[in-house]
């Protein structure tokens, strides 16, 4: 209908030509726009302000005219003059039928086009943290990331789904614990469980699994386990604190006690053992719910093949990191972020954002055209950090489009 309606105002200005009532110069393309408001039409153009300056003529004395050289549609109601030269067009209640008889006789290729043109374009959506199950959001950003891939395939364009799973840093070492910890449980152990641990039934299940399985292979009291550890924080139910501490200095130690005693090649086992039960359970949910992906991108092998110390290096040898108070700071606010950011903290520990200016540079120097990811509305403020540090590493930024769900 568009395309028909443009075809109309084209028509109208070669007959205005003609008739020596339009200065015969090259017409430009056809302005056409859907209405917001149904009271100023179904389409509206600002041809004639576009036109005013180069034919020397008021804006809406030539809509006026363009109007009364429009030729005859059945699809047409009636065309309007509004404000200082908007063309407004209302259809007919028939307009609307014809695009099923277009429909039905194009079937799955309706809506398709080459638009795209055969453009790489990654979709990165979801990407949800494998430390727990999907939740409603994440279920919603899953049916919009999917919409938007199957839309740009549909235009042309060709799209690479892309999960980027969090498989590394404190938190997956946080869940390995937890875990351990609530197999220690069905060993027996009695213990206080820790105020930052994960506490999910979903733990307690994967547990219980792992529990029927080794038995007692992993077990080790809790007094061996928690002794000597620097006190927890424990609130009661009304949230005021029972016992001072610092929860998350709590958790750490519990972590390293866990790697201490159960050796290496044990942890590592309840890590991958965690990590998968719950990817899998991520995997079987989004593929009920139609959402497929080409690629499930681990965050841990990026790390493992240097890329995150590389790009720090690149953001060092450029001037945009730098030390203070033992850790390292990217910085941003050259940028217009409103502040500095933190890449490695004084432990040595590599932050999720060092990991994340890691993997968008990797996507782009896999040669994707445009990269777009969809986000929870709350991370709106980690938009301008991101785009900061690819274009500190001399990239385009505006090639990455953040889509807030």
């Amino acid at each position: 209908m568009k395309t028909h309606l443009q075809h109309l105002i084209t028509q109208a200005l070669q007959q205005l030509r003609q008739d020596g009532a339009l200065a015969d110069a090259e017409l430009p393309s056809i302005p056409l726009e859907r209405t917001r408001d149904r009271a100023h039409g179904d389409y509206a153009s600002n041809i004639a302000l576009t036109l005013a300056k180069t034919a020397r003529r008021k804006p809406r004395e030539l809509a006026e005219n363009i109007r009364s050289a429009l030729p005859m549609s059945a699809h047409v109601a009636k065309v309007d003059i509004a404000g200082p030269g908007f063309i407004n067009f209302f259809l007919t209640p028939a307009a609307y039928h014809t695009v099923v008889g277009e429909i039905l006789q194009r079937g799955d290729d309706f809506g398709r086009s080459a638009l795209g043109n055969g453009r790489r374009v990654q979709v990165e959506f979801v990407s949800a943290n494998p430390t727990g199950p999907l939740h409603v959001g994440h279920g919603r950003g899953a049916a919009f990331g999917a919409t938007v891939a199957n839309l740009l395939e549909a235009i042309g364009y060709q799209v690479h789904r892309e999960y980027y799973v969090n498989d590394a840093g404190r938190q997956m070492n946080i869940l390995a614990a937890s875990l351990w910890l609530r197999y220690l449980e069905h060993c027996g152990e009695r213990f206080p469980f820790p105020s930052n641990g994960y506490r999910g039934q979903y733990l307690r299940d994967i547990a219980a699994r792992f529990y029927a399985e080794h038995g007692g292979a992993y077990l080790v009291s809790a007094q061996q386990v928690f002794q000597n550890l620097p006190p927890d924080e424990i609130r009661d139910e009304a949230g005021d604190i029972v016992t001072p501490g610092n929860k998350e200095t709590y958790i750490d130690a519990v972590v390293e006690r866990a790697r201490t005693l159960l050796g290496d090649h044990r942890y590592r086992f309840l890590f991958e053992l965690g990590l998968n039960a719950i990817l899998d359970d991520i995997r079987d949910d989004l593929g009920e719910f139609g959402v497929i992906y080409d690629e499930w991108y681990s965050e841990r092998a990026l790390t493992e093949r240097g890329a995150v110390n590389k790009t720090l290096s690149r953001l060092r040898d450029v001037g945009y990191v730098y030390e203070r108070e033992g850790a390292l700071w990217f910085r941003s606010s050259a940028f217009g972020d409103e502040k500095d950011r933190v890449v490695e903290r004084e432990n040595g520990q590599i932050t999720y954002f060092a990991s994340d200016i890691a993997y968008h540079l990797e996507k782009f120097e896999r040669g994707f055209d445009r990269v777009i990811d969809v986000w929870g509305a709350d991370h709106h403020g980690y938009i301008p950090r991101v785009k900061a540090a690819l274009q500190a590493l001399g990239e385009n930024p505006d090639r990455l489009d953040v889509l807030l769900v």
